[in-house]
């Protein structure tokens, strides 16, 4: 497997010329393997019925506003429509109108490139193992840790009104299961902002030995058993009103960090807790001290045996999900929409989690240069309709002051040989 990830990757990028016969933009999406493509549209049917603006098309488009960050139909079409040339390397029959991408968008099952993300994902997951910053917890070794958060989009409610928030406030929410070592989305449900965080990870589920990760929105004490029944260790922070007795309190030693105020084996002891079957359950209450903002936070976990140290470690990688929310907020399009139907929306987010797995995928198995993803989204961008190599693009072109260069002198023939040449 890994041998033809490799083969689609090098047939992307073929050589590290600087010229090349297809657009950067091209490139890229020919990281896609075309059978997956094919696969997805075969399971949903999703060009049944259209003789123009087929799936490819679609995907295109959205990636191309995705990676080109373009705020409405217009500037798509705009975009690709360059030259009849470019829209041949593109392998498109023609650029599409705005007209013929809105009706795509909101008719198109999204489910199509969902399940296109989720191809990805498996098919170069051993170019994934892990990302090059990652640093394992020694207590832990190599075990799963998936963190568990969402993130909400701003909307107008009269144009998305079916995005419910608040009386006068649309928006819509990604509900995200990140793996930490490789930093990608493995699960992500898309919902109107009105539906809880508790409510969106209904259906994250994880194989024996995972480590979950989640912030005080995740509190609940019927999650707390699916976790324990799936064999996984939840970290997550307790709520201030939660009641509970303490059984015993585990001595703090001189290898415990100065953070560590408090480490005590407790039972939950509220109704709530009893009809959850989780009275006779012990669990860790760990107090920690957060010196860069002054402040405690206390942490609940049904994992006794490791260090206290470890268990506030763990929360602590929980921020890494915040920093990924950030970086495809600012660097993708994803907190303004191209459609205003639930399917349009949820099209366009799919996409952008697909522009930003290409994007990471180029960024970690091709470039050579340790480039930040903000500037390498931004070199991706500039460079993406102009005909360079991909290799060159992100391994050759450098953030430094460049001297202009004086053309080189043409050479005029004498008249009489004009005149040979062009009688």
């Amino acid at each position: 497997m890994v041998k033809l990830q490799k083969k689609a990757i090098q047939k992307a990028i073929k050589r590290a010329s600087k010229k090349s016969e297809h657009p950067l933009f091209g490139q890229i999406i020919k990281l896609i393997p075309k059978y997956l493509l094919i696969k997805c549209v075969d399971i949903y049917k999703s060009d049944k019925h259209c003789s123009s603006y087929k799936t490819y098309d679609q995907l295109v488009a959205l990636l191309f506003g995705q990676l080109n960050k373009c705020l409405s139909l217009r500037e798509i079409t705009m975009g690709l429509g360059l030259t009849p040339e470019t829209i041949k390397d593109l392998d498109l029959q023609q650029s599409p109108a705005k007209s013929t991408m809105s009706d795509g968008n909101g008719k198109r099952d999204y489910r199509v490139f969902e399940r296109l993300y989720q191809e990805l994902l498996k098919y170069y997951k051993d170019l994934y193992i892990q990302t090059p910053e990652y640093k394992a917890i020694t207590e832990i070794g190599n075990r799963n840790i998936k963190l568990i958060d969402a993130t909400t989009m701003s909307v107008c409610l009269n144009l998305f009104n079916w995005a419910k928030f608040r009386t006068a406030k649309g928006g819509i929410k990604a509900h995200v299961s990140l793996d930490e070592a490789t930093m990608l989305p493995e699960m992500v449900c898309i919902t109107e902002a009105g539906v809880s965080d508790r409510r969106g990870a209904d259906n994250f589920r994880y194989e024996a030995g995972t480590i979950v990760v989640d912030d005080r929105g995740y509190f609940d004490f019927k999650l707390f058993m699916q976790r324990i029944a799936d064999n996984n260790i939840f970290v997550t922070r307790i709520k201030d009103n939660t009641k509970y007795t303490s059984i015993s309190e585990r001595e703090l030693t001189d290898k415990n960090s100065a953070t560590i105020i408090k480490d005590e084996i407790i039972r939950l002891n509220s109704t709530t807790a009893e009809k959850a079957g989780l009275k006779e359950v012990d669990l860790r209450r760990i107090t920690v001290y957060i010196a860069e903002d002054d402040r405690t936070v206390v942490i609940i976990t049904n994992q006794l045996d490791w260090s206290a140290d470890t268990i506030a470690e763990l929360y602590k990688r929980r921020w890494k999900i915040e920093t990924f929310f950030k970086l495809i907020k600012q660097n993708l399009q994803i907190k303004t929409f191209v459609g205003t139907n639930p399917n349009a929306c949820k099209s366009q987010l799919f996409v952008g989690l697909i522009a930003y797995f290409l994007l990471e995928l180029i960024r970690r198995a091709i470039s050579k240069v340790k480039h930040r993803f903000g500037h390498f989204a931004t070199l991706i961008r500039i460079c993406l309709m102009h005909y360079n190599g991909l290799d060159y693009v992100v391994n050759e072109i450098k953030d430094v002051v460049k001297k202009a260069r004086e053309p080189k002198p043409v050479l005029i023939p004498h008249k009489s040989i004009q005149k040979l040449l062009f009688s």
